[in-house]
């Protein structure tokens, strides 16, 4: 229970929500219960042959003990003496339709705020969990499936909403129910009453018995239902290579055993979670069909205090015991659901977050010097070292290119710089400073970066190239024109307006890069990182980029990341890297030199 309390917690402050639901859930129990407390009068009057003890008049009543019983006798005997049974039947009546009146209105405003609560809660949940998955280092998602996330943030939040609903109504207005008919129940026959108190023990053993095995399978149906959303994203991500290569038969044959994996597994759990309330309502109706026989009896052969009407009282009252007792059960199945999806959701908020600013983090606001790394080892995993012992440095306004093998680490060096991962030993310094001691916030500010990949999202072109700027219109067309990418844009049916499709579908391969070009040059920033930034352009299109690129790199210090060797001869240092270490540095002429050198031998293979 205690992930339950967590995720409860998201709820404060607990005030608006638990005083007013207290205070509606109480009155709508209490006059729920007075509408079947009125049956014994009712049958007093309809059919109590002894009727005249209806006719006396009572005392007043005083404020104490069951006040609001003794003020309706009160009130019901002296419509009786004045009006009549016609009366009295009259008075009962009209007391039945105003108690279901407000029953129902409280009722309603119960259900409005468990309503309030629950959104108000799985609300700041999901950005709770969203709020942390965003701010997670990349290695991280690295090791994670996309669809498995976006289950925790949906499916998962969505059944925990479902489970404090249940718990937070079996809390309060089934318990006080429950409490306040046993308390009815008591004040009609202490005796009968100790006798059914047999039913709650025997359900409390079975439901807690059932709702271990109940976690566990809800566990299970949460994982299934990742892997098919997990596949979802997939094969609709992949489709065209789906469909290329033929594969939508062995992508079904996936599907089929996900989904009837999922199948399986919820229904192991709904077989489970199914089975507390009819083993509950078979024992309540056990001790309904007890009661009739033993408090029958007494009451034939005139050995119990209880008068017919008393005793048919007594037993519809009991008999609505048992829905407040079976919702209770069905709440403790659902708390379970939501307690295998808290679990998953409290995973993901509890991640760590490798790469943090220190407590007594410093603001960088400009570039002044230098990028030196020193001595830099990095492993993904431990034991096995991508990078070892690199160190070079880019002075500012210079262009420094790594080339090499692809796996060589090229790209995890373009990831240290903006600190998307920290080395596992030695430091990358920016003007002398560790970057461990920046926030990472201010340096990635000072960086424009263009990945091998073109990341655009289902929206307008104008939005892509803006990305988490308030750039305006004429500034967007002018880092378009340097990109080479106006023309197309102007071709498009509502120009920079159009929506582009997901991940940029509705583009080319190279109008999807020089839209990310765009974009790195609008920002304007003082550090470049250019990660295989021409690599999906035609050669025309790589030719004007190109120009562009090196007219936006004057002044600035870059880093180039490129296999195509033609577009980093001007660079003013050029790294060779192979299996994590520098093995060859200079210029595009004095690496050509080396007769048996690395750089010479990819120059000539591509030539």
């Amino acid at each position: 229970m205690k992930i339950y309390w967590r995720i409860l917690s998201y709820a404060r402050p607990f005030r608006q929500f638990v005083g007013p639901y207290f205070f509606t859930s109480l009155l709508a129990s209490l006059f729920g219960l007075l509408n079947l407390s009125l049956i014994q009068p009712l049958l007093n009057v309809l059919f109590d042959e002894k009727s005249q003890a209806i006719i006396t008049e009572p005392p007043v009543p005083r404020f104490e003990g069951v006040y609001l019983t003794d003020l309706f006798h009160y009130y019901f005997s002296q419509a009786a003496l004045n009006y009549g049974k016609f009366g009295a039947l009259q008075f009962v009546c009209c007391t039945i339709i105003v108690s279901v009146l407000l029953a129902n209105i409280f009722r309603y405003f119960s259900v409005r705020i468990i309503e309030t609560f629950k959104a108000h809660t799985v609300a700041k949940l999901r950005q709770a969990v969203f709020d942390n998955a965003v701010g997670l280092s990349l290695s991280f998602f690295s090791n994670e499936r996309k669809g498995d996330l976006i289950s925790r943030i949906t499916t998962d939040v969505q059944e925990v909403e479902s489970s404090v609903g249940r718990g937070f109504s079996a809390l309060f207005k089934e318990l006080f129910l429950l409490i306040f008919m046993f308390i009815t129940l008591f004040l009609f026959s202490v005796k009968l009453t100790l006798f059914t108190l047999i039913i709650i023990p025997l359900s409390g053993v079975l439901i807690g018995s059932l709702a271990k095995k109940l976690k566990e399978s809800a566990s299970e149906v949460q994982q299934r239902l990742s892997n098919i959303i997990s596949l979802l994203d997939e094969t609709f991500g992949g489709i065209r290579v789906v469909k290329g290569f033929n594969a939508e038969h062995f992508i079904t044959k996936r599907f089929i055993a996900e989904n009837q994996g999922y199948r399986r597994s919820v229904l192991s759990m709904v077989y489970r979670q199914e089975m507390a309330p009819p083993l509950s309502e078979f024992m309540g109706i056990s001790v309904v069909a007890g009661i009739l026989l033993y408090g029958g009896s007494m009451v034939l052969s005139e050995q119990s205090e209880l008068s017919a009407a008393d005793f048919v009282t007594y037993i519809v009252i009991f008999s609505q015991v048992l829905r407040p007792a079976k919702e209770i059960s069905n709440a403790v199945g659902g708390i379970q659901r939501g307690i295998a999806s808290g679990e998953r959701i409290l995973q993901l908020i509890d991640a760590p977050i490798a790469v943090t600013d220190g407590p007594n983090a410093q603001t960088l606001t400009t570039f002044s010097h230098e990028i030196a790394i020193k001595n830099v080892w990095f492993e993904y995993e431990a034991g096995t070292p991508v990078l070892q012992d690199i160190s070079f440095k880019i002075p500012k306004g210079q262009t420094v290119a790594l080339v090499g093998s692809s796996g060589g680490g090229k790209s995890t060096i373009a990831d240290l710089i903006p600190r998307f991962y920290d080395p596992t030993q030695g430091q990358i310094l920016i003007d002398n400073t560790d970057l461990r001691a920046l926030t990472t916030a201010s340096l990635r500010g000072l960086m424009g970066i263009v990945t091998q990949e073109s990341i655009l999202f289902n929206d307008s072109i104008f939005n892509n190239i803006s990305f988490g700027s308030n750039a305006t219109e004429a500034q967007v067309m002018a880092a378009a024109k340097i990109a080479n990418a106006h023309d197309f844009i102007e071709e498009q049916p509502e120009g920079y307006h159009t929506v582009i499709g997901d991940r940029g579908t509705k583009l080319s391969g190279g109008q999807r890069q020089r839209l990310s070009i765009a974009r790195a040059i609008l920002r304007n920033p003082p550090i470049l990182i250019l990660d295989e930034a021409t690599s999906a352009l035609d050669t025309e299109s790589e030719k004007l980029v190109q120009e562009a690129l090196t007219n936006l790199m004057k002044n600035r210090t870059t880093l180039v990341i490129a296999h195509r060797l033609s577009t980093i001869q001007h660079a003013d240092q050029i790294l060779v890297i192979n299996n994590g270490q520098i093995v060859e540095r200079g210029t595009h002429a004095e690496l050509l030199e080396l007769n048996e050198g690395f750089y010479r031998k990819l120059s000539l293979l591509q030539t």
